[in-house]
C-alpha cells in the first residue's frame, strides 16, 4: 500500500511541476464565461449593474512568453430600467431594455512576467498578470431594432498555467461602443446631446473566468524525450 502511494505522489508531482524539457506552443483555444453589464443612458452610476450572462470561445495566437494576440466570439446578455438609476429622463419617462449583444473582436495582451511552466533559465511563471487592448464588432436587437457598432475593449486579467497545456484566466474588460443604440433606438440621445464617436456613447463590462489549451509546437519536440 505504501509503495503504491508513493508511485501516486511522485506521478502527481510530475504532472504539476513544470519540467525541464517543457514544450513551448503557439496557440491555444478554449471558452470563457462570466458576467455583463450595461452602461449608457439607463446606467450613469454602477460598472457591475443588473449583471447579465456572457460567454464565448477564445483563439490565442503566442508571440512569445510577453505578448500574445488573441481573437474572441461572444454574446452577452444586458439590461436596464431607468428607475434603478438616480437620473430622471426628461419627461419623466420610465423606460426599461433587454438585449443579447454579440461580439467578435481581436486583443492584443501584454504579460508582465515570462509565461510559461518549465523554462527557469528564462524566468518563466506560471502565474501573470496582463493587460489587454483591442478592436471589435458588436451587434444587438434592442426591442427589435437592429444595432452594428464598433467597439474598443480594454482591461485587465491574471493568467495561471494549470498544467503543462492548460491555462486559468480572469479578466475584467470595458468595451466603448462607438455608437449609442445598445439601449434601443428609442432612447438614443434623451438628453438632446449630440453623440460623437467618444461622447455621449454606450458601454458594457465583461468579468470572465476562462479555460484554454495549448497546442502547436514552437519547434519540433526532441524525439528522445519523453512524450508531453
Amino acid at each position: 500500500m505504501k509503495r503504491i502511494l508513493t508511485i501516486l505522489c511522485i506521478a502527481m508531482t510530475a504532472l504539476l511541476l513544470p519540467q525541464a524539457h517543457a514544450q513551448d506552443y503557439k496557440y491555444d483555444i478554449g471558452i470563457e464565461a462570466g458576467i455583463s453589464s450595461y452602461w449608457g443612458d439607463v446606467n450613469q452610476s454602477s460598472l457591475i449593474y443588473r449583471p447579465g450572462f456572457t460567454g464565448g470561445a477564445v483563439f490565442r495566437y503566442v508571440i512569445d512568453y510577453r505578448w500574445a494576440i488573441r481573437a474572441n466570439l461572444s454574446a452577452a446578455m444586458l439590461s436596464g430600467n431607468a428607475t434603478d438609476d438616480n437620473n430622471i429622463l426628461p419627461g419623466g419617462d420610465e423606460y426599461q431594455f433587454s438585449t443579447t449583444l454579440f461580439d467578435a473582436g481581436c486583443r492584443a495582451e501584454f504579460n508582465f512576467f515570462n509565461y510559461g511552466v518549465g523554462q527557469s533559465y528564462k524566468n518563466t511563471s506560471r502565474f501573470s498578470p496582463y493587460i489587454t487592448a483591442g478592436i471589435a464588432f458588436c451587434a444587438g436587437f434592442p426591442e427589435g431594432n437592429n444595432f452594428f457598432a464598433v467597439n474598443i475593449p480594454f482591461g485587465i486579467g491574471v493568467k495561471y498555467k494549470v498544467g503543462q497545456r492548460w491555462n486559468l484566466g480572469l479578466e475584467f474588460a470595458m468595451h466603448k461602443v462607438i455608437g449609442d443604440n445598445i439601449d434601443s433606438i428609442e432612447l438614443k440621445d434623451p438628453y438632446q446631446i449630440p453623440s460623437s464617436a467618444l461622447k455621449n456613447t454606450d458601454w458594457f463590462s465583461t468579468l470572465t473566468l476562462s479555460i484554454t489549451y495549448d497546442f502547436g509546437f514552437k519547434t519540433l519536440p526532441c524525439n528522445s524525450c519523453p512524450d508531453l
